[in-house]
């Protein structure tokens, strides 16, 4: 069992050129033993913004604090406080933060095998 608070896990600045003002914990994962899912924390700066991509794997993103929209095909969808997104595999997508304040989001995935 693991029981840690977050703050206690180190945030990972993520410096792709594609990405803006985006850090990340890696809350759980398989190094905890977790055979699963990894569940991860975002921090998006105001102006900031995650990858435009796809993957092989459904994300799972709950959005803790803040404002922003995520981008997909179809266009924006404005997210805030409080909001689901369900994030199928293949499906492009980038989180943008569109606020005064600091967008952070819970994401879950699947290990991948």
């Amino acid at each position: 069992m693991k029981v840690t608070h977050y703050k206690k896990i180190e945030s990972e600045p993520i410096t792709d050129p594609d990405v803006k003002g985006v850090t990340k914990r890696v809350l759980i994962s398989p190094k905890d033993g977790a055979p699963n899912f990894t569940m991860r924390l975002f921090h998006v700066e105001p102006g900031g913004y995650t990858f435009f991509h796809t993957h092989d794997i459904e994300h799972e993103v709950f959005v803790t604090e803040g404002k922003g929209e995520v981008i997909t095909s179809e266009g924006p969808k404005k997210l805030e406080t409080g909001y689901v997104i369900y994030i199928a595999p293949w499906e492009k997508h980038q989180i943008k933060n569109t606020g005064d304040s600091q967008l952070s989001f819970l994401c879950l995935i699947p290990n991948q095998k």
